[in-house]
């Protein structure tokens, strides 16, 4: 019995196994244990099968993100060095939608995975997108907008003033990164050449003076670059550069003071005109949100306007008021708009800005995007109609194939200071409605340097990447998410705050981290 007992004995954590020779005399190609010295070395030798987090294999650790959400995916990768290696990024993403579903995904390239996301207001339409952001715009009553700043991830929601302009439409909206309720600034496109901002603390939205634009020119895309700069560009190819206030945490202008009692809000019925927006989130949990924009009456030279956000219910809470009108300050700091050209090459003429033959091909391209790389600004131009042979001033023919796609990098030095390259050294652009995302893509999973990566196609629009080598574009994600089943609508592309390498830095980087916090995860690696 004792010699069963002794080979069914399990070894416990901790414990040495001790060698079966009951003797003690070693075995002839078994080298004798060395002796413990003492408790310390004891405890050392007890300690040793253990092994660090950061040495897990990486397919065991593979296998457990693939059942993470996006953040808690994205918050597994910051934890090591190791882990953010074996751990492909979860950016750059399609966000999409599918026909069958209210809530959103984002269909990451590098894992092809789907990553659910919280739902987004039915009936808001998505004009912006930047660092795990969304900008939701909704048609209220009277022709007028209300534009949420939304988090998919956390579900963290920024109501911001209302745009009170004649025309309804608005193209794109871009903002400034990691906003927050009391520090935020935002710019859109709001006609063919006004442009719109809106900082912290503001009663509304600023309107600015029309753009000088050449006739027949209209704004086509915008771009937020460091420090309050945005970039704006023209369908003919022409930039200006608009110059917002400084960001800085400012009392809102209908909070009262430390001395000032709040005034009591009436109780007002709702008004026929009221909106009622409701978001499904799942079938077990339903979050319902209310946008009642109401007049107070014709009587009031003020008119004045209310909007209410109300969540988790549907009954209306936290009121915030706005008081409009054309004699009422809308309490936003100055901006200045200039054009990118120097004055001696104004009013700005396509045949000596661009390079030959672009001068006569910038006509025949209706699609063009902005961005920065690297600290260059560039031009992303595409002939989203038809196949078209053009015949050049000089002479000579240039064919430009459908969703053909050149880029153009801007040279201030030279003139025409706008010129076509042939490849972006080895980084990626991506456009469309988010803000415009410049990325190192060499040696990432799922991705390809020297490309364009765009949203478009045939019917519905889809995520689509042009190769500069080959100058053919093909669908990046053929089934996205891998998700058979009903129709998807593609948004615009989604990038996470954590990785991105965004065109509002001046410089761009090569990992999908900051210089210092790669500093300091080597740093903690060695010590350990």
């Amino acid at each position: 019995m004792e010699e069963e007992e002794e080979e069914h004995k399990i070894p416990q954590p901790g414990n040495r196994l001790e060698p079966s020779n009951p003797s003690g005399v070693a075995a002839p190609d078994q080298p004798p244990a060395p002796p413990i010295a003492d408790a310390a070395d004891a405890g050392a030798a007890a300690m040793a099968p253990f092994r660090r987090w950061a040495d897990l294999p990486p397919d065991l650790l593979c296998r457990v993100g693939d059942r993470l959400d996006l953040k808690c995916y994205a918050s597994a990768r910051g934890a090591c060095t190791a882990w953010r290696s074996a751990l492909s990024p979860a950016s750059p993403a399609l966000l999409v939608l599918s026909d069958a579903r209210m809530c959103p995904s984002a269909a990451s390239l590098p894992t092809r995975r789907c990553f659910d996301l919280a739902a987004i207001l039915t009936g808001g339409r998505c004009v912006g997108s930047s660092n795990g952001w969304l900008v939701l715009s909704i048609a209220l009553y009277g022709g007028q907008s209300a534009f949420v700043l939304f988090n998919p991830i956390t579900t963290t929601e920024i109501v911001l003033p209302p745009l009170i302009y004649e025309s309804r439409w608005v193209s794109k909206v871009v903002f400034a990164p990691s906003p927050a309720k009391d520090d935020y600034a935002a710019a859109a496109i709001c006609d063919i050449d006004r442009i719109a901002y809106v900082t912290a603390g503001a009663r509304r939205w600023a309107v600015l003076d029309p753009v000088r634009l050449v006739t027949g020119d209209q704004l086509t895309d915008v771009v937020y670059h460091d420090k309050g700069k945005v970039y704006c560009l023209t369908r003919c190819g022409d930039v200006h550069l608009l110059r917002l206030p400084e960001r800085r945490r400012r009392k809102p202008a209908d909070e009262p003071g430390p001395s000032e009692q709040p005034p009591e809000a009436p109780v007002v019925p709702l008004p026929e005109c009221a909106v009622a927006i409701r978001a499904r989130r799942t079938q077990l949990h339903h979050n319902f949100r209310m946008v009642c924009y109401d007049h107070l009456g014709p009587r009031d030279q003020m008119m004045p306007m209310k909007l209410t956000v109300c969540s988790e219910t549907l009954i209306p809470f936290n009121y915030r008021r706005f008081a409009i009108g054309p004699l009422e300050p809308d309490l936003n700091a100055p901006a200045t708009v200039e054009p990118l050209l120097p004055e001696g090459n104004l009013p700005f003429d396509p045949a000596t800005s661009f390079a030959p033959p672009y001068n006569t091909v910038s006509a025949f391209t209706n699609a063009k995007n902005i961005v920065l790389c690297e600290g260059n600004l560039y031009q992303i131009w595409r002939n989203a109609s038809c196949t078209v042979t053009l015949q050049l001033p000089g002479g000579g023919h240039r064919r430009v194939s459908e969703n053909e796609i050149l880029v153009l990098r801007y040279y201030p030095r030279r003139q025409p200071c706008w010129d076509a390259v042939t490849d972006l050294g080895g980084y990626s652009v991506f456009v469309g409605r988010n803000n415009a995302v410049s990325m190192y893509a060499e040696g990432v999973h799922g991705l390809k340097g020297n490309c364009v990566y765009w949203i478009g196609g045939r019917g519905r629009d889809q995520g689509m990447v042009f190769d500069m080598e080959t100058g053919r574009s093909t669908p990046c994600y053929p089934l996205v998410g891998g998700m058979p089943g009903p129709l998807q609508s593609t948004i615009c592309w989604f990038f996470l705050s954590d990785i991105v390498n965004a065109s509002n830095n001046s410089g761009g980087r090569r990992v999908y981290q900051t210089r210092s916090r790669s500093r300091a995860e080597r740093a903690q690696d060695m010590e350990e």
